[in-house]
């Protein structure tokens, strides 16, 4: 599969010795402040944009969460609290959330503060624009500004994980490799750009990798042809270990695509599920038009519950349970959401919180919160979605 570079990414390339990782390819396209899909602001969220998600279809979304996360903030009560959300794309969710609270829980929303963190200029200015009626207190941190200063409250982030950067992997028949996207310099029609396979992926220099493909059963015996490519979600780990340094008390709830390895691991699934899309299309093709186009790859659910409770460093999920926090697990929702009032049927999954674990005790309480509906994702996507919850 070759595609014509621009210019710029040509340089980036050249300056890398001609090839990088799928994953440094994603984050460049996706997150260059001025080539980059989100960096730029050029990717639109909406039924007129490039992809619609829940929050962009309108409030009902919103109206599923807010008593849920009101039950959360009620745990911890006094002042401040926060409601964080992580990627906020147009910043929908976050202002019909903010509305929802105020109307339903007018004392709690006095605590409540709105903080977003959105590392992309492009879109945190449109956000601007979305929440400047907006009936809390509003402000936007970067996770480092968190973990300086921990808050109490909810970490929310919809559909965020799946465009984290790949690494993307191919089975060549006998050994792993990684995956790279090269610079033909000779092409005959300008800079084409190649995706091939890069060097075996080594247990000692690629641990990282090594461990995902252990999680995902992929270095097990296995009948996969030749060819067959997947992708390792490589930076989830790095990822919850800054969501849980933002938290000095709170939930962390994610919802977002996932598969089962049983899913993932199969014959037919010969490319992964990292797709892109724009202009309300779906894209087998990566290279195309880089920087203009959404890349994003259904989660693991077996690895992304490994990261979560193997993480070392800051804390531990679930052990040694420090500072109050434990990883919990999925239900598995099958069939549409009509209860909810949408159009749209997908497979489901939720995470939800169904353990707290409370500081004062090392014995975790089931706390299973009846009604709450499963939550409808991203129009028109394949396969099953998915929530996680944290305490």
């Amino acid at each position: 599969m070759t595609q014509p570079c621009p210019l710029w990414l040509a340089e980036r390339l050249r300056a890398a010795g001609g090839a990088v990782d799928v994953a440094q390819y994603m984050d460049w396209v996706l997150h260059d402040p001025v080539h980059g899909a989100y960096g730029s602001g050029r990717l639109r969220v909406g039924p007129k944009g490039d992809f619609a998600t829940s929050p962009s279809l309108g409030p009902q979304f919103a109206a599923l969460l807010a008593p849920q996360i009101a039950q959360w903030l009620e745990q911890y009560g006094g002042s401040p609290l926060s409601l964080i959300e992580a990627g906020p794309g147009e910043g929908d969710l976050a202002a019909d959330l903010a509305m929802q609270l105020v109307a339903g829980s007018p004392e709690l929303a006095r605590q409540l503060e709105l903080v977003l963190i959105e590392p992309n200029a492009g879109m945190a200015a449109r956000q601007r624009r979305r929440l400047a009626a907006a009936p809390l207190r509003v402000r936007w941190a970067s996770f480092a500004d968190l973990a300086a200063s921990p808050m109490q409250g909810v970490l929310l982030a919809h559909e965020v994980l799946d465009a984290l950067p790949v690494t993307r992997v191919i089975w060549d028949g006998a050994c792993w490799r990684r995956q790279v996207v090269r610079l033909e310099e000779a092409g005959a029609a300008g800079l084409p750009l190649r995706l091939e396979p890069g060097e075996p992926l080594d247990p000692q220099v690629d641990a990282a990798e090594w461990r995902l493909l252990q999680l995902r059963g992929l270095l097990a015996h296995h009948r996969l042809p030749a060819g067959w490519t997947t992708e390792l979600h490589t930076a989830v780990a790095s990822w919850l270990a800054d969501a849980a340094a933002a938290l000095e008390r709170g939930v962390l709830l994610v919802v977002d695509y996932a598969l089962e390895n049983r899913r993932y691991n199969v014959e037919t699934r010969a490319s992964g599920t990292l797709l892109a899309y724009r202009d309300q299309r779906a894209s087998g093709d990566l290279l195309g038009e880089p920087g203009h186009w959404d890349l994003t790859a259904h989660l693991c659910l077996e690895t992304l519950e490994a990261d979560a409770c193997s993480r070392a460093g800051p804390i531990s999920w679930p052990r040694p349970w420090r500072r109050g926090r434990r990883c919990c697990g999925w239900l598995i929702q099958p069939g549409s959401a009509p209860s909810a009032g949408l159009p749209w049927a997908a497979r489901l999954i939720v995470w939800l919180p169904p353990v707290c674990f409370c500081r004062s005790s090392p014995h975790p309480r089931v706390d299973r919160t009846p009604g709450f509906s499963p939550l409808p994702t991203t129009t028109g996507a394949a396969g099953p979605g998915a929530g996680f919850g944290c305490w």
